[in-house]
């Protein structure tokens, strides 16, 4: 398969590549540092990869970032910016992803624990993670040519250790499972599904 993984040099997006690329797959990473250039938050940058790249089968969107603070501290534009920065441009993404996916070709968005598990200083996230899952359950039902939109939305990372005090009382994922999730939602028969781990 011909797979574009947006948000390839993050943590999910390096893990999902290099599972992708060990099991055969031509991967074309995409990100503001790769060979494959993008800034998921400008419309024109996402179009332009899409039109560079041309046909796939499977897209990959593992990109995006919220602002976390305590509740009281949040200001409208937080959440703005929660939205600007991680919702609207991996439905963005999934515009200009299917005149671009192959038919029976797949689109895999990432949210996160927090759409569905509180923390303190969670809310704009808990907000972006929402919108985009909200999004690919209604999406997904009329996405054309059998196009398949799921969500993959992993607790913290195993490997974020740094991040565990924060999810106090969460199971950390191990990479291996984040591989299997998104190996599912790209190869498997599952739409408009939010992977949770």
């Amino acid at each position: 398969m011909r797979i574009l993984v947006i948000g390839a040099t993050g943590r999910i997006g390096s893990v999902v590549t290099s599972d992708f690329e060990s099991r055969g797959h031509e991967v074309l990473r995409a990100s503001r540092s790769s060979q494959w250039s993008v800034d998921i938050t400008d419309p024109a940058s996402v179009r332009d990869l899409f039109d560079r790249v041309g046909e796939v089968d499977a897209v990959v969107a593992a990109a995006g970032s919220v602002p976390f603070a305590h509740l009281t501290e949040l200001r409208r534009d937080d959440y703005l910016q929660a939205f600007m920065s991680k919702a609207l441009p991996q439905i963005d993404i999934v515009r200009c992803a299917l005149d671009h996916v192959r038919d029976g070709g797949s689109i895999t968005l990432t949210t996160g624990v927090l759409a569905r598990e509180p923390i303190a200083t969670g809310a704009a996230a808990a907000v972006a993670n929402g919108a985009v899952e909200s999004f690919v359950i209604t999406a997904a039902a009329e996405a054309p040519r059998g196009i398949r939109i799921n969500a993959v939305s992993p607790n913290v990372l195993e490997s974020s250790s740094g991040q565990h005090a924060l999810f106090a009382g969460q199971r950390p994922v191990p990479d291996a499972e984040i591989a299997r999730a998104y190996t599912l939602a790209v190869e498997g028969l599952v739409r408009g599904r939010i992977l949770t781990l």
